[in-house]
């Protein structure tokens, strides 16, 4: 990322209001973090985190939270919206944000896709830390079809990415009705081993 997409985010959050409305947290991450009662004292990231409705949601179950944009735009907002003593919000270009080694148990990336900042972040996991990711992926069938083809997942590629991971659960569904178009995604919640 560089300058010239700082302001293309901050512009597409400013014009977009929208995109900074509460929504609710992907299911799948809601219902694997129903089955453990206890989040306090967790530390989780939230990678390009937007209008951070992971970080929210985390946030009110206990983690302590990093939520990280480019977006100086998008982080106002969610300022607004969180208690800062359980949200550390970190304004970075993520192409070079390389979080500390053995950090968190829990890492969110959502509606965004970074491979090599999958590969930079995997180790900021505490061994049996979770890497939640979920993002679109190329398919036929999607409305958008002039997407940049390095933004949008193979089939089966995220199983590919945490190879040496425990998959918790892989899915691949059609997104959430609010969204502008109707694309494939594909998630994977995966557990760091070693």
């Amino acid at each position: 990322m560089s300058q010239k997409d700082k302001i293309k985010w901050n512009e597409k959050f400013r014009s977009n209001p929208e995109l900074l409305a509460p929504r609710e947290p992907s299911s799948m991450l809601k219902q694997f973090l129903s089955k453990e009662k206890n989040h306090i004292d967790k530390t989780a990231l939230d990678l390009a985190c937007g209008g951070g409705r992971h970080t929210l949601y985390l946030a009110n179950l206990g983690f302590k939270v990093d939520a990280v944009d480019i977006s100086k735009v998008a982080l106002d907002s969610l300022k607004e919206k969180i208690d800062l003593d359980l949200v550390s919000l970190i304004e970075s270009d993520l192409d070079q944000f390389s979080p500390e080694a053995n950090r968190y148990d829990l890492i969110v990336m959502s509606n965004f896709l970074d491979r090599e900042l999958i590969k930079r972040s995997c180790g900021a996991l505490k061994i049996d830390g979770v890497f939640f990711v979920e993002t679109y992926m190329d398919d036929p069938n999607n409305e958008k079809q002039n997407s940049n083809p390095n933004f949008l997942l193979q089939k089966d590629e995220l199983k590919e990415i945490f190879k040496g991971f425990e998959i918790l659960e892989y899915r691949e569904f059609w997104n959430e009705p609010y969204e502008i178009y109707r694309m494939k995604k594909e998630a994977v919640l995966a557990r760091r081993l070693i």
